[in-house]
């Protein structure tokens, strides 16, 4: 289904390039779209769908009659395979494109014509291009390509040519990362080693399957787009991701209503003595009436708590500070304020930070975990173990979990907890027609159903 509706758009493309022409803005656009869809083919975490559901989604549902239980049971494989067509169906066509710049003749020449040599360029050359063409990423985003490419650029050297750099040798620079030291360039045992020396030493902690992955995958956004500028000529470290071992037991999960009670009284009565901050009682209590992520809350400022209609509610965000940020577009959204939250006095307490350039000041930032660091290293650590509660799948990230539960066994339909949590709604009717999402009203009267 998928192979047949993107081969009759392509006829429909390459008739109206035949007859009329392709404007060359339109064609660069092609290629933007198609750098998206080989970054997200190649395992790389921050991309989105946005190419897919402008059109793509519903025109191929439409096409082939998907009905909405059909695409929501299927939805990821179908969005798998819609991408990998999308980004060949994008390949045909530019090629098309690119041969009308010429003349095809049936004859062969008397002369074999001499083949051109390999397009190549040194690592270090293509690197500089790669980064100056991203120096619109975040900081967050520009220090991790570093981190990640420093290695590559280790391994091989830079005055190496891409053209001399095969897939085995690709494949021998996966089993060095594989055994890449944890802060192998702070550790006083590797610090001053040099790579192949570090990934020796013995007894120290070596990285996660995830760093590897993300190494891997940074490795195959370089060398693909590395191929499409004629710097490399084949790309190199696609699907070679390392599986990850199935938990044997659940990861996550959410508190019990005797759990969640215990966390209230224990928040607001300070029983144990350990909520010796302001900061960290109201961040936990956040949490427990929100289901907010860990740095959404600590980020807070004191313009996000703000009134619409007569309702108080947290303007969940990346404006402001140029340190804050969401983790996708989903992710930006308005959460009305419990009412137990305003019980205990919350808007009283935002109101003494009004000159304060964040609500909770003794956060500092952390490049990798953003501002929330001190708040989940607190409740994850001497507090949960202080009140007895500390046992594997109980964080604060639980927290989400617990309200998205309660909600659900309240009756609260998916499509509206997904928008008081920050979860992309799923579906052409809620994606299409109910972009706007739930009114602030509709979300106040579903959080109230929360009760701890």
């Amino acid at each position: 289904m998928v192979r047949s509706y993107f081969a009759k758009v392509l006829d429909g493309y390459v008739e109206r390039l035949n007859n009329t022409g392709w404007p060359d803005q339109q064609l660069d656009f092609l290629k933007q779209e198609l750098d998206v869809h080989e970054d997200a083919i190649g395992g790389f975490d921050d991309i989105s769908d946005q190419y897919l559901d402008i059109g793509i989604v519903e025109g191929f549902r439409a096409s082939v009659g998907v009905s909405d239980a059909e695409w929501v049971e299927n939805e990821p494989d179908l969005r798998r395979e819609l991408r990998k067509a999308r980004r060949d169906q994008i390949k045909a066509f530019l090629s098309r494109a690119e041969g009308l710049e010429g003349y095809s003749f049936t004859q062969p020449a008397k002369t074999p014509a001499t083949p051109s040599p390999e397009r190549s360029a040194s690592l270090g050359d293509a690197y500089a291009d790669f980064m100056a063409e991203h120096a619109h990423w975040s900081d967050q985003m520009t220090g991790k390509a570093r981190g990640f490419l420093a290695v590559l650029l280790e391994f091989f050297g830079d005055d190496r040519p891409m053209a001399d750099i095969t897939r085995h040798d690709a494949s021998e620079l996966k089993k060095v990362v594989q055994e890449l030291p944890v802060n192998r360039n702070i550790k006083p045992e590797t610090k001053d080693l040099p790579l192949l020396d570090a990934i020796k030493v013995e007894g120290v902690q070596k990285v996660s399957i995830e760093t590897v992955n993300n190494h891997l995958a940074m490795f195959f956004r370089f060398w693909s787009w590395a191929e499409r500028h004629g710097h490399a000529p084949q790309k190199l470290f696609e699907n070679m991701k390392v599986a990850k071992m199935k938990r044997t037991v659940g990861g996550r999960k959410a508190y019990t209503k005797a759990q969640t009670a215990k966390l209230f009284a224990e928040l607001t009565e300070n029983y144990t003595g350990l909520v010796k901050k302001d900061d960290h009682k109201w961040g936990a209590l956040l949490g427990l009436f929100t289901g907010a992520r860990l740095n959404e809350i600590a980020q807070f400022e004191y313009g996000d708590v703000d009134k619409e209609e007569g309702i108080w509610f947290l303007n969940i965000t990346d404006e402001g500070d140029n340190k804050k940020r969401v983790k996708a577009n989903a992710s930006r959204r308005k959460v009305p304020i419990h009412s137990e939250l305003m019980r205990l006095g919350f808007l009283d307490w935002v109101a003494t930070k009004a000159k304060e350039p964040r609500l909770f000041m003794s956060f500092s930032y952390d490049q990798k975990d953003g501002y929330g660091r001190n708040l989940g290293r607190w409740f994850n650590g001497p507090f949960l173990k202080g009140i007895g509660m500390k046992e594997d799948g109980l964080v604060f990230h639980s927290l989400r979990y617990t309200m998205v539960e309660r909600l659900a066994q309240d009756d609260v339909p998916e499509p509206l907890y997904q928008d008081i949590v920050g979860h992309e709604r799923q579906g052409v009717t809620q994606q299409v027609y109910n972009k706007a999402g739930h009114t602030l009203a509709q979300k106040q009267a579903a959080i109230e159903k929360y009760r701890v």
